[in-house]
């Protein structure tokens, strides 16, 4: 237990009684009426109070992440089997947790998408699990010789992969990113302080509680995974204020989120935006391999950033129409430009914020262009440089996509939900980077480290 930094300055104790709920996941809306008076009269109220919470919990991550650089492959990797044990030992009281929030997310009218990006079930459940471990059986990139040189003075010159530190992660809706965030994290021996939506609350939590205890049952400590222990949004502005003491925050959510993030932060950022995904079904498009993609890549599951969110179909494909039909046969609304309207009276006419809008929904833009140029124009006007894709069978169009699209992931005949770290082999992932530096694309472990320089001499003097 850590005990209240000794710059607070609040009510006696309100520190530890956080840090409390926060390590051992406690729910202050199911313990005894004493404790919960007790709590709610010492949460912090001021920005002080806030910004002395979060150095308390930045100070305990940052000294297990100390503890967790001496644990060796071997200790890290049994921590995250023990953790994922737990999860599956909890799961009772984990998916009891996450009908809570399914039941206030429809009463606060989230939309079904949404609501499936909050769902657990024993199957998804068992995949959180499953993925936890599948991090403990990957390669421990830390210690890695990046590069090895010897320079003109004598000197040897290695670069050496490391943790980056204390790393906050501040994310929406999907409860799975508790326990992927928290293996990735733990696997490369950062520590990690969690700052979950409200409206994943409770699972988030209950998430939370499996891990610490899987963790100590492995002798790993606690602290290396925290839970922030409050949803005041004024919390989060603590966070990103909390330069020297979080080493970098990672926003994961909607376009408000990260904007905020980015604009707010002092620390710095690695922005996974929103998935603005793009389809362009070229001229030389197989008709059935075009419809098949264009169905999974919007219908599999609509909620995801993978999906595809806007079509792009060739004028001289000649069979547009089937690609339509599948996917409004699939309950897919489309909203389209007037030639794609002029396709099929049951596309509806797009406005101008339909094209590069993340719906998240069983709804798509379409429009129909003239040529791979076209196509390409389109997606850089309103693309987030997420993922976007081509189906052709032409291998110099493809050729030419895969060199001047600028994003992240670029594809050729295959659906955009493929863009996901598991898939790309690398376990759990944090999100899809979408900037250009540190790390881009699927942010898994080597996007989780840095590195430093080791300089061996024997007795050099520069002259």
């Amino acid at each position: 237990m850590v005990t209240a930094n000794k710059n607070w300055s609040g009510n006696p104790g309100t520190f530890a009684i956080w840090r409390e709920s926060n390590r051992s996941g406690m729910d202050l809306t199911t313990v005894g009426a004493d404790a919960r008076c007790r709590a709610m009269s010492t949460q912090p109220a001021t920005a002080h109070d806030h910004e002395d919470l979060v150095a308390g919990l930045a100070r305990a991550g940052r000294a297990a992440q100390r503890q967790l650089a001496r644990l060796d492959d071997a200790g890290k990797a049994a921590a995250l089997r023990s953790a994922g044990a737990a999860l599956r030992a909890a799961s009772g009281k984990i998916l009891e947790a996450n009908a809570r929030d399914l039941a206030a997310g429809q009463a606060n009218g989230l939309s079904p998408a949404m609501l499936d990006r909050l769902k657990l079930d024993e199957k998804r459940l068992e995949g959180v699990a499953a993925a936890v471990e599948a991090v403990a059986a990957l390669r421990d990139p830390v210690g890695e010789v990046i590069d090895r040189s010897i320079a003109p003075s004598g000197l040897e010159l290695s670069r050496i992969r490391i943790p980056i530190g204390l790393i906050g992660i501040i994310y929406e809706s999907r409860p799975n990113v508790t326990a992927d965030a928290a293996a990735l994290c733990l696997r490369t021996g950062n520590a990690v302080l969690l700052r979950g939506g409200s409206e994943a609350v409770h699972s988030n939590r209950a998430i939370h509680a499996a891990l610490v205890a899987g963790l100590e049952a492995a002798g790993a400590p606690a602290e290396a995974v925290q839970l922030m222990p409050t949803q005041d949004r004024e919390a989060v502005s603590a966070m990103l204020r909390a330069a020297g003491l979080i080493d970098m925050v990672i926003p994961r959510g909607g376009r408000g989120l990260v904007e905020r993030v980015q604009n707010d932060a002092r620390v710095p950022v690695l922005a996974h935006l929103e998935g603005i995904c793009h389809t362009y079904v070229h001229s030389a498009a197989e008709p059935e391999m075009a419809t098949r993609i264009a169905l999974n890549a919007k219908m599999r599951r609509t909620g995801i950033c993978g999906a595809l969110e806007t079509l792009l179909l060739d004028a001289n494909f000649p069979a547009c129409q089937q690609v339509v039909d599948g996917l409004l046969a699939a309950g897919c609304e489309l909203r389209g430009d007037a030639r794609a309207q002029a396709l099929d009276p049951r596309i509806k006419p797009a406005s101008a914020n339909d094209w590069g809008h993340e719906f998240l929904d069983s709804v798509a833009a379409v429009a129909v262009v003239d040529g791979l140029d076209a196509a390409m124009a389109h997606i850089e006007r309103h693309s987030s440089n997420h993922t976007d894709a081509i189906v052709t069978s032409d291998e110099a169009a493809a050729e030419r996509f895969l060199a001047e699209v600028d994003s992240a992931i670029v594809m050729v005949n295959a659906s955009t939900q493929f863009a996901d770290g598991g898939e790309f082999g690398l376990g759990a992932e944090i999100g899809i980077a979408t900037g250009r530096l540190h790390a881009r694309g699927p942010v898994a472990l080597e996007g989780l480290t840095t590195y430093k320089w080791q300089v061996r001499g024997h007795g050099e003097a520069r002259p």
